[in-house]
């Protein structure tokens, strides 16, 4: 069967991979003139199950409301004059409540988890070199109090199945030399050893350029502009390069999926969340990280990807506005610096911002929906790098008439 997957993104490739591995024809479509140059850039680089907590939680309503009259909370809304982000923010705090974010949570490390175990798969059968590091992920903290907060809080991972080990700072320090200038400001941290990190551009850059040798047709350059349907079926995909015709096709379009999916008459909740990051050369640096982290009370997250080292942080609900000012960068940049003063070049970081599509619940929309071959894999929030695998292989088990290891009922979206 021939596929067009829209959208060249980690997800987007990763899920002409998994049909492609199913012995369908595939053609990739890209608005970009390379693949994975949106989001899947500039990220943090965690694949970290670990960390599935889901950010539609009690504490979000509070921590938005400061954030009107406060720049430092880890949740920033920023009102527009966008019915569509209302809505979604009314459909979003519809989920804070301490049941359905315990559930959501729950589904969403669900997905995250096998995800892994699929990515796992994917490195046993092809050569695929992106800096990835799989020494673990460590959650440290500063403050004692915090520390026995953010242990009581992991516990959660813990009762879902995830391995979670509590470290002193001694333990810390060992795991991560490169904050002994800083030890005497850590209390302690969290440590999960089965989560890890790397370049999801890397690694989508040369899984692109495995299909494309095994016959995958990849288009960038080309935007999808519309979607054509006759009752319950797409006929065709127009783009501003032409008409293209296909047995089956999949919604892979991040942020774009909103808007393409309304007009066809099955809107989705999607909405953009702005992050921003920093990508800073190590240099001749003798001490930069050498394990993925999480500064916790900060809420600053760190990778180190060969050469360079990525710091992300914020979840900014702003519209569709990429743009972005030094001042934006200035607190996880200062944090950067005092964690590893001897890690990197911090004069020579380079700024980027961009937009994760997030649902209210957190959880992607995987599968069909209301046309009988338009199948769906979108809106994975702040960890497609993660859930990318695992939604792959559950949407190509859907289009091949295959029940996948996760019912759909207990990931998508409501």
């Amino acid at each position: 069967m021939h596929v067009a997957v829209l959208g060249g993104g980690v997800v987007g490739v990763t899920a002409a991979y998994e049909l492609q591995k199913d012995g369908h024809t595939v053609t990739l479509i890209e608005k970009n003139d390379a693949v994975g140059t949106e989001t899947s850039w500039g990220n943090a680089g965690l694949v970290a199950p670990g960390h599935s907590f889901t950010w539609s939680s009690p504490a979000a309503p509070m921590i938005m409301l400061k954030s009107l009259f406060t720049g430092n909370q880890s949740i920033r809304f920023k009102p527009q004059l966008s019915m569509e982000q209302w809505l979604w923010c009314l459909k979003f705090l519809g989920q804070c409540t301490a049941e359905k974010s315990a559930a959501n949570t729950a589904r969403k490390y669900a997905l995250a988890s096998y995800s892994q175990k699929i990515l796992h798969q994917t490195l046993a059968d092809l050569d695929i070199a992106y800096d990835r590091v799989d020494r673990g992920i460590l959650y440290f903290y500063r403050n004692p109090a915090k520390l026995e907060a953010g242990v009581a809080h992991m516990g959660i991972m813990r009762k879902l199945g995830h391995r979670v080990d509590v470290l002193d700072r001694a333990q810390v320090l060992a795991l991560e030399p490169a904050l002994e200038g800083v030890g005497d400001r850590i209390a302690g941290g969290v440590y999960c050893p089965t989560d890890e990190s790397g370049s999801c551009t890397k690694f989508t850059t040369a899984l692109a350029g495995h299909l494309a040798a095994n016959g995958a047709e990849i288009r960038t350059g080309e935007t999808v502009l519309d979607i054509e349907t006759a009752g319950d079926t797409v006929t065709s995909v127009h783009t501003d390069k032409g008409a293209l015709k296909a047995d089956a096709y999949v919604l892979a379009l991040g942020n774009g999926s909103a808007a393409l999916s309304k007009r066809i008459g099955a809107p989705l909740p999607i909405y953009p969340v702005k992050g921003y990051s920093l990508t800073i050369p190590v240099g001749n640096n003798p001490h930069p990280p050498t394990v993925g982290s999480v500064d916790e009370e900060n809420l600053v997250a760190v990778s180190r990807f060969g050469d360079n080292v990525r710091v992300t942080a914020t979840a900014e609900i702003a519209g569709y506005d990429r743009a972005h000012k030094p001042a934006d960068f200035a607190f996880m940049a200062g944090v950067v610096r005092e964690l590893y003063p001897q890690g990197a070049d911090h004069d020579r970081a380079h700024m980027w911002a961009g937009l994760r599509p997030m649902t209210p619940t957190n959880l992607p929309f995987i599968g069909r929906r209301k046309h009988r071959n338009l199948y769906y894999d979108t809106g994975h929030g702040h960890i497609g790098w993660t859930m990318a695998h695992g939604s792959a292989r559950i949407m190509a088990d859907t289009v091949a008439g295959r029940e996948p290891a996760l019912p759909l009922a207990s990931i998508n979206d409501s």
